[in-house]
């Protein structure tokens, strides 16, 4: 079947703007593809946060040519440390510690700010010719040939697929039918940006307290991003406490190792929670990033995982129009659900256990945890897994994540 209409993408942050732009990149500016997301018509991009780009994400975006723009701002994570302790310890053992490149001269991750890399991507995707339109995604209807997609300005376009990348709260998987399996954690992650007096020297540091991880990651210049875990009612009760009440809070957590401390912007709680649709696929639709699932951050792993799918679903896609194959039908999809569903269920999994084993007051569990990390930080070579996998390298790794062009 000879492939006639293109794919439309709702959602138009990091992972539907990266899909994009590797589609075009394997299929080239014959086949239509448009991003709808109204948030497109903020420009520039004011999100204040930063990511972890793990190395292989950091190779997708290097193939789809968009890490050059934004390589002068980023922060390579040159080490990490991490301990174990209550909040009132005088001090902090460090149990684990990583440090080194994934190949020669390749960190294993770099900090980058989100309104930098949100920007890249669409100046990118401007420069080779993506439609992009700041509309909604209002409605869709499949049939045999292909899904008649309706933007909120009420144009339709015919599309052989719709992917979903709108988020957790993915009104396109709502509209599919597909549910969700999960829970929350009772938590919510505190984000804000500090300034210190000394330099953190590319170390990113997580320190497991009861409450939940407090994780500090270092931006370029003298500055970190904080991602900070409580029970939701303390961490209510935290970003709302006067500036020299927050300070007081945040330096008991952060120590006095880089100096003085202080916040450069507004702390936000974001309510933590662990779900994953029931299916990543349904007729002429695919799901992508937090529409398809959303982890606990204690593993760094969320955004990562969400480009894990654009590699898989772009790979998928690709190779099924240059063989004259529809896109959209449901073969090429289920491809895409079966290299991507079971490693979202194990990491799901797994970041699930490392929250319930670290954010608690038992004594028992903090004495086994502990030996654990000790065992892991004597054995290099199992060290070396666990980096591999935390950098993206680890199973059937894309074309893209491996920075091969498609």
């Amino acid at each position: 079947m000879s492939v006639q209409r293109g794919i439309v993408i709702g959602g138009g942050a990091f992972a539907g703007l990266a899909l994009a732009l590797a589609i075009r990149q394997g299929l080239g500016n014959d086949f239509p593809i448009t991003v709808a997301d109204p948030a497109l018509a903020t420009r520039p991009s004011r999100d204040p946060r930063a990511t972890a780009i793990v190395a292989a994400c950091r190779r997708l975006f290097e193939a789809i040519g968009v890490w050059d723009q934004v390589a002068a701002s980023t922060q390579p994570i040159l080490d990490m440390v991490v301990t174990d302790s209550k909040l009132e310890d005088a001090t902090r053992p460090v149990f684990l510690t990583f440090s080194g490149d994934i190949e020669p001269g390749e960190p294993f991750a770099h900090m980058v700010e989100n309104r930098y890399l949100i920007d890249a991507l669409v100046q990118r995707a401007e420069a080779e010719g993506v439609d992009l339109r700041a509309l909604a995604v209002s409605d869709f209807s499949t049939h045999s040939g292909g899904v008649d997609v309706t933007l909120s300005d009420g144009n339709i376009i015919e599309a052989s697929l719709l992917v979903a990348a709108d988020g957790a709260r993915s009104k396109l998987r709502a509209r599919a039918g597909i549910a969700t399996h999960g829970w929350d954690y009772n938590q919510s992650g505190i984000v804000v940006t500090v300034g210190h007096e000394r330099e953190h020297q590319g170390r990113a540091e997580e320190h497991f307290l009861p409450a939940g991880p407090f994780a500090i990651l270092p931006l370029s210049g003298k500055r970190s991003s904080l991602v900070w875990t409580e029970k939701r009612d303390e961490a209510a009760r935290i970003v709302a406490l006067a500036d020299q009440e927050f300070h007081d809070e945040l330096e008991r957590r952060f120590g006095l190792r880089l100096g003085e401390v202080r916040a450069l912007d507004r702390p936000r709680a974001f309510p933590l929670g662990y779900f994953v649709a029931r299916s990543f696929i349904s007729e002429r639709l695919a799901l992508v990033g937090d529409a398809a699932h959303v982890i606990h951050p204690i593993a760094g792993q969320g955004l990562n995982m969400g480009l894990k799918d654009v590699a898989a679903l772009a790979e998928v896609l690709v190779d099924a129009a240059r063989l004259g194959i529809d896109p959209g039908q449901a073969d090429v999809i289920e491809r895409y659900q079966r290299w991507r569903r079971f490693d979202t269920m194990a990491m799901g999994l797994a970041t699930n256990s490392l929250n319930f084993l670290f954010s608690n007051q038992s004594t028992l569990l903090r004495t086994v945890r502990d030996i654990g990390l000790g065992l892991v930080d004597r054995a290099p070579p199992l060290k070396g897994i666990f980096i591999r996998q935390a950098a993206g390298l680890a199973g059937e790794v894309p074309r893209l994540l491996k920075g091969e062009a498609l």
